[in-house]
């Protein structure tokens, strides 16, 4: 017996007709653009607020506005000196025309462009970056640089600032890595350093190496032996007075078994200075006398010196100093977990990490359980200046008090919960949430491109003007008010009311069903 096969075919049709979703937004957008026409022509406003959809208010703390859209990605910011606008976390823009100073962000900190004047500089997480500019005298510099491998700048009118290297392989630095002039071949066969009139021929580095100054010569054969001597000179400031420079006598054998040093020589006599010096130095008098150290390390260390005694044995673990200066003693041992002080300049007690308590005429260190509790101090007029942590950045406590007029700033972070702030004018600012803030204080890339994705809290205010105002969830929920002037904002902007002097207004899905004025009432 055969059965038919039957086959059965469906047809689609794409239909031309709009989702559903697609009518809805369109309904929303013009609802809310009309509505905003009737308050434009009713008064002069800026409209309605559709929470983190989009939102539009005059700032708290200083004079400007601010729109905000798609909740937390992105802003746009105008004050009186300065423009920003972001897409965070991925790109933002701040410009100031009153300095000529631009910035530009992108993935902070992956990759930020900076302008400032005629200077700028292009820099990918701090190992590659290209900058230039004019300078003072109208000459433009560039530089080019893929740390640590590449390293190039050329200037217009000196060249004596030019310069290129390919590392280790072969050039000359200018200005970098802490030195006037770096010149290499084949690093580390070979490499010249200067830093003022001290010139460095490194040979093998860092075993071999020969140092050559202003009345100072030195070598080295690390650690076998080593020696650098320097006879005392003269220095001219800025302001152009004559100072003795001490000299000394350095060496080493069998580093660091053998090391003595002779600090602050030929200060009190004319007798080691060479005869071009001597004529120079009539009636050029010091009161610096020498300083003897010597070190057999991990034995024994020794310093001798009007200022302060040292003697250590095992070192760096038992230490006994004898400040003849700042007037205390201080015993060590072991180092850094027992040290006691006493005396007018000091006084320090430690058994880390259970306690410390430790004070002088200026400044205060003290913990309990570290890191679990810390506390420090500065006291030095004008400033006072007191800080209190509790495991790091769980939570720290910072107070900045001038003693003069009285003002102060203020914060306070727990990690990751929130940051609290009080700047000297006495503006607040509280942000719940706050995850690299109390790690990364006053940095502001970070509160430009990061902040706004995790602040589910954020209330401001300003004393002077008293003005306040209260956001939740990217203005989800968004309520401002001033001595002439309340406007609050719920679910989308679905809810609002706003007073304006004698004119009171209500509004539910953006139109307005309630309107009463002085008038009225």
């Amino acid at each position: 017996m055969f059965k038919d096969e039957i086959t059965i075919t469906r047809k689609f049709q794409c239909s031309t007709r709009p989702s559903r979703w697609v009518l809805w937004l369109a309904f929303f957008v013009l609802l809310v653009r009309f509505s905003a026409q009737i308050d434009a022509a009713e008064t002069n406003n800026c409209g309605n607020s559709c929470g983190f959809i989009f939102d539009h208010f005059n700032l708290t703390l200083e004079q400007g506005c601010r729109t905000e859209a798609a909740g937390p990605f992105y802003y746009s910011q105008q004050t009186e000196d300065e423009n920003t606008s972001a897409f965070p976390p991925f790109f933002s823009h701040v410009r100031n025309p009153s300095i000529e100073y631009t910035n530009y962000d992108i993935l902070y900190p992956l990759l930020t462009r900076m302008q400032y004047g005629q200077e700028w500089r292009w820099q990918f997480f701090q190992l590659i970056s290209f900058s230039g500019g004019q300078e003072a005298n109208d000459a433009t510099k560039t530089r080019h640089t893929f740390f640590p491998i590449y390293f190039y700048q050329r200037s217009t009118t000196d060249t004596n600032l030019n310069y290129t290297a390919v590392f280790p392989f072969y050039g000359t630095i200018k200005n970098r890595l802490s030195r006037d002039e770096i010149f290499v071949v084949m690093f580390p066969i070979y490499s010249e350093t200067r830093k003022k009139d001290v010139v460095t021929d490194n040979y093998l580095y860092p075993f071999g190496a020969i140092r050559n100054g202003d009345g100072m010569h030195g070598w080295k054969i690390w650690p076998l032996a080593g020696r650098e001597n320097k006879i005392p000179t003269l220095h001219t400031n800025g302001f152009g007075d004559v100072n003795i420079v001490a000299g000394y006598e350095r060496s080493f054998y069998l580093w660091p078994l053998c090391i003595i040093q002779d600090n602050r020589l030929g200060t009190n006599t004319t007798e080691q200075i060479s005869i071009n010096a001597k004529a120079s130095m009539a009636g050029h008098k010091t009161t610096v006398v020498p300083e003897k150290f010597r070190a057999s390390i991990p034995f024994f260390v020794y310093s001798r010196s009007p200022e302060l005694d040292l003697t250590t044995v095992i070192w760096p673990f038992f230490s006994w100093i004898d400040a003849k200066e700042k007037k205390y003693h201080e015993w060590q041992g072991p180092w850094p977990f027992v040290i006691f002080a006493r005396g007018e300049g000091k006084t320090t007690s430690r058994v880390f990490p259970l306690f410390q308590t430790s004070h002088n005429a200026i400044k205060e260190s003290d913990f309990i359980l570290w890191p679990l509790y810390t506390y420090k101090a500065t006291h030095s007029d004008p400033l006072d200046y007191r800080r209190t942590r509790v495991a790091f950045y769980l939570f720290e406590n910072t107070l900045e008090r001038s003693t003069l007029t009285g003002i102060y700033k203020h914060r306070v972070d727990m990690w990751p919960f929130f940051t609290w702030h009080r700047d000297f004018n006495g503006n607040e600012r509280l942000q719940v949430l706050a995850l690299l803030e109390p790690v990364l204080p006053g940095n502001d890339a970070i509160e430009r491109n990061w902040s706004p994705l995790w602040s589910l809290w954020r209330a401001a205010n300003n004393p002077k003007t008293g003005a306040t105002s209260h956001s939740l969830l990217w203005n989800l929920y968004r309520s401002e008010a001033a001595p002439a002037h309340k406007k609050v904002s719920l679910l989308f902007g679905l809810f609002q009311y706003q007073c304006d002097g004698e004119v009171k207004r209500t509004k539910l899905f953006y139109l307005t069903v309630s309107k009463t004025t002085a008038a009225t009432q």
